[in-house]
């Protein structure tokens, strides 16, 4: 060991050999729980000043950016793969149109996102009604989901206080998972997750964390919120139903499977770009989870990571690429987060987990490796916690 009980690089990389073979892929290599060289202060030094200001007129750039392609892919679908003939054309347009307008809903989504960070502009009442429009077109609750958001941003790598996509002890496993751990297994589990997952959390909070009671994301009653935050959730179900009681009169116009065609099926894909982001965000056999007696907020923040989405990292407002850096500064805006990311990297070193490993090769890499945590048998932190998938 180091001075002061810390793991020396050539120790955690003996360690990290051990656990996942020599030859493994070196972003599989443990990030370090051991508290950081470094302090949220000194990172916050490195990074331009500049990359700290919002500017809400290029904010309403992105805006209008994603909108004006929404309405263009919306105009193809009503005015342009009607008329296309043969019929075999027109069916083989319309996965196009879906697979398109997903993405720039997707990245839409992450707008409102940035607005329930206070990432869009300087005013805070601006930034609630952007968001609360965005978010309702989607069927998304927009305060509700960003009170969850922000406690789960408050404890990240938490395993008894984080708020999505908690892992389990291997004692909590469902019986069933010993037996759905294979190929066949796998595939449903993900394509269950991908279409179902999203909104299975809003409303029944599958996933996140556990409740004494009940947990709802559109119960304004519910254990998930304080008295003070009722109204708020009360505000979103208003959105959301305005926006379905909207769809509702487009499917009285033009039909239900217009109305399916058109938005819902954008919309299933947008649920499945949110489950596989934020997933692969934070499940990695490289990153560490904490009880509650060894987590503190600076390692948990630390522990999530990078990933590689190609073009749609564009697409996608580099929610994807530069997540370690939203979560130590949220309010960062997203057109700053890239070059905050390069200035932050070289001071986080080992602390900095970027995986470059195609998405969908890494999506079905996790679902197989990433099943449950246990702590490092023998091992001096019984706190710290490990992904595994031998049963």
């Amino acid at each position: 060991m180091g001075a002061g009980g810390r793991m020396t690089a050539k120790e955690r990389e003996d360690q990290s050999a051990t656990a996942h073979g020599p030859d493994e892929d070196p972003s599989l290599r443990r990030s370090p729980t051991e508290k950081p060289p470094f302090t949220l202060s000194q990172i916050k030094k490195a990074i331009p000043p500049h990359c700290f200001q919002r500017s809400v007129l290029r904010s309403f750039s992105y805006v209008v950016h994603d909108l004006v392609i929404s309405a263009a892919l919306f105009y193809v679908a009503l005015a342009v793969i009607p008329t296309l003939s043969p019929p075999l054309l027109r069916l083989a347009a319309w996965p196009l149109y879906w697979a398109a307008q997903g993405c720039i809903f997707t990245g839409v989504w992450v707008i409102a996102h940035e607005c329930g960070h206070h990432a869009f502009s300087d005013s805070s009442l601006l930034d609630d009604l952007v968001g609360l429009v965005l978010h309702s077109a989607l069927l998304v609750p927009y305060f509700s989901w960003k009170i969850s958001h922000r406690r789960h941003h408050s404890n990240t790598g938490s395993l008894d206080r984080d708020e999505v996509f908690v892992p389990k002890r291997k004692s909590a496993l469902p019986w069933y998972s010993r037996y759905i751990n294979n190929p066949p297994g796998r595939l449903l589990t993900l394509a269950v997750t991908l279409i179902l997952g999203w909104p299975l959390y809003l409303a029944f909070n599958v996933s996140g964390r556990p409740y004494p009671r009940f947990a709802c994301h559109y119960d304004p009653y519910g254990p998930i919120y304080s008295d003070r935050e009722r109204a708020q959730i009360f505000i979103s179900d208003a959105g959301v139903l305005a926006a379905f009681y909207a769809l509702c009169r487009l499917a009285g116009a033009f039909g239900f499977w217009w109305v399916v065609r058109v938005y819902g099926v954008p919309l299933l894909i947008v649920n499945g770009w949110l489950v596989t982001i934020t997933y692969l965000q934070h499940t990695h056999a490289a990153l560490p989870h904490y009880d509650s007696g060894e987590w503190d907020w600076f390692r948990g923040a630390l522990a999530t990571v990078d990933r590689d989405y190609g073009v749609l990292n564009r697409v996608f407002h580099h929610i994807t690429d530069t997540h370690v850096a939203h979560h130590l500064f949220s309010t960062m805006p997203h057109y700053h987060a890239m070059e905050a990311t390069k200035a932050i990297r070289p001071i986080l070193g080992e602390y900095y987990q970027f995986d470059g490993t195609p998405m969908f090769k890494a999506l079905w890499r996790e679902a197989r490796e990433c099943i449950y945590v246990e702590p490092d048998e023998g091992g001096e932190k019984k706190g710290v916690f490990w992904y595994r998938h031998k049963f």
